[in-house]
């Protein structure tokens, strides 16, 4: 399933490691703190697993929301909606 990570953490190293495990879990960076990709329940309950022992729970945010094809496609996108620097054909497979 579609899945969406989006953060905001107020700390530089927990941030980067975060990232670099959306990265690892195969979802792509979007936006500097927007991850989608395709995760199936197991691999969101891994990435969520250790997401938490990254972040500080009195100070950051971690949303990880999954998402069915159809309601993807039926999202509107506005303006720069994805950082065209951070795009791979990948993600524009989503669209299609």
């Amino acid at each position: 399933m579609l899945t969406w990570v989006m953060y905001d953490i107020v700390e530089d190293k927990p941030r980067t490691k975060v990232a670099k495990a959306c990265e690892k879990a195969g979802i792509y960076r979007v936006q500097y703190s927007v991850f989608l990709g395709d995760l199936n329940k197991t691999q969101r309950k891994e990435l969520k697993c250790i997401i938490e022992e990254l972040i500080d729970a009195e100070t950051d945010k971690v949303y990880i929301f999954p998402m069915c094809k159809e309601d993807f496609l039926a999202c509107e996108l506005m303006g720069q909606a994805f950082d065209p620097k951070l795009i791979t054909d990948e993600v524009k497979a989503f669209f299609i």
